[in-house]
């Protein structure tokens, strides 16, 4: 298998320092009761919001290892942002990395910034970029904000750049319809697995009328029994996801609520026996609040030597909300973890959170990008063309690789189980005549 190249870029290490002398400093902005942010932002990505610390003159450098933001750039969509700068030469400004300081309360009251700005830095985006090798952008302190012979205040930023290689596969049609799994490679397109979509009737041997009815009627108010297998070109299977716990509706809702989800179990083939499965990871969904509320949900790591576990007796490394609408991404990245969790005003980490260790696969990690998929929306029914990414360091051999598709399949079949049971689920995923 061949990966594709990507890069990562981290931004770190931020902070600020106020000069007593500066209009910032004499409105009061140097206490450190008065709370700082930035927004960073690159060129066809999200906004990152980050807050930003402030450093008295005594206090040490802050820490390159806090990152406050990462982008994942494929080479191809860096090439594109290259090109167009160049096609549009000096009539627009090359694309950079931004960085936006601003002084008070992160967010915005009816559509005013509450956010006071205090100044900005950027750094170009250019050919060396492509490299591949690790690039040390920025790494010291730098003025904003500064107007004639007034002192601006200083701010600090760790930028770089490292390469992040990784696999991609994709779905050849919906994950119910047992499609192919391809790998991506440029223009190349190579099978590598095969998905297998089933339910399990659990009823004892009736009339198929009978038998239909009942299961109809059980769809109404629980989803139970859906297993998908990943099975290599030769037909063995490599990986699989199962419901563990049946997804049903919270009591007076028409709702899986998130006091109350559904789980998929993970699980991936034992290495002591031929026959015999293992649990890798836990994934469970549920509903939020609202008639358009989205789809949440949160994968734990299931302790090695550990069976089928509970809420919270796993090692989280992702927890997310996706737009039932549109759908969303969901993605596994200890540095946005920690990333989140900082943002959170949170000073303690959770006691489940996966840090920098133990991922599962049989060795240790340095943190960072996993594996990310994206999760079709109630306005997009077919999965097809919807491609899977994972880190070329996580995967070890196929059965790696087959894991994370096994992982894809359940968190994108979670939107169909949490619907609400007042509907009717899809032909693909209903009981049918001579199934």
């Amino acid at each position: 298998m061949d990966p594709q190249a990507f890069v990562k870029v981290s931004i770190a290490a931020l902070g600020l320092r106020i000069p007593i002398a500066s209009k910032a400093a004499r409105v009061g902005v140097h206490s450190s009761s008065i709370p700082c942010y930035c927004e960073i932002s690159l060129p066809g990505f999200p906004v990152q919001t980050a807050p930003v610390p402030l450093i008295t003159a005594t206090a040490p450098e802050p820490d390159s290892r806090n990152v406050a933001a990462v982008f994942y750039l494929d080479h191809s969509s860096l090439r594109k942002l290259l090109a167009v700068h160049c096609c549009l030469g000096s009539r627009k400004a090359a694309p950079c990395l931004k960085v936006v300081v601003f002084t008070g309360r992160q967010g915005s009251c009816c559509g005013v910034r509450e956010g006071s700005f205090l100044g900005k830095f950027s750094i170009p985006v250019d050919s060396e970029w492509l490299s591949g090798n690790p690039l040390q952008l920025y790494d010291s302190w730098a003025s904003i904000g500064k107007k004639g012979g007034s002192p601006g205040a200083e701010f600090h930023l760790n930028a770089r750049i490292e390469a992040d290689p990784r696999f991609v596969f994709q779905f050849d049609g919906d994950t119910a319809s047992g499609p192919q799994i391809i790998q991506i490679q440029g223009s190349l397109r190579q099978p590598i697995f095969s998905c297998k979509f089933s339910r399990d009737r659990n009823t004892p041997a009736k009339s198929w009328s009978t038998s239909l009815t009942g299961d109809r009627e059980r769809e109404r108010k629980e989803r139970k029994g859906w297993l998908v297998m990943i099975h290599d070109l030769s037909g063995s299977p490599v990986a699989a996801a199962s419901i563990v716990t049946p997804f049903v509706p919270s009591s007076g809702s028409d709702y899986v609520s998130r006091s109350n989800p559904g789980a998929w179990l993970i699980l991936r083939p034992d290495s002591t026996g031929v026959d015999s499965w293992e649990p890798w990871g836990r994934l469970e969904a549920w509903r939020e609040k609202g008639g358009k509320g989205g789809l949440g949900l949160r994968f734990q790591l299931v302790a090695e030597g550990g069976g089928i576990t509970s809420v919270g007796s796993g090692i989280l490394v992702s927890e997310t909300v996706i737009s039932t609408q549109s759908g969303g991404e969901f993605s596994i990245d200890t540095v946005r973890l920690r990333v989140e969790a900082a943002s959170s005003s949170s000073s303690t980490e959770s006691p489940h959170s996966s840090g920098d260790g133990f991922l599962g696969l049989g060795f240790q990690v340095a943190g960072g990008f996993v594996m990310s998929c994206p999760v079709h929306g109630e306005r997009n029914k077919t999965n097809k063309g919807r491609c899977i990414q994972m880190a070329v360091r996580h995967v070890t051999c196929v059965e790696d690789a087959a894991v994370f598709m096994a992982l894809a399949a359940a968190a994108d079949l979670s939107m169909d189980a949490c619907q609400p049971f007042s509907r009717k689920l899809r032909r693909e995923l209903c009981y049918q005549q001579g199934e």
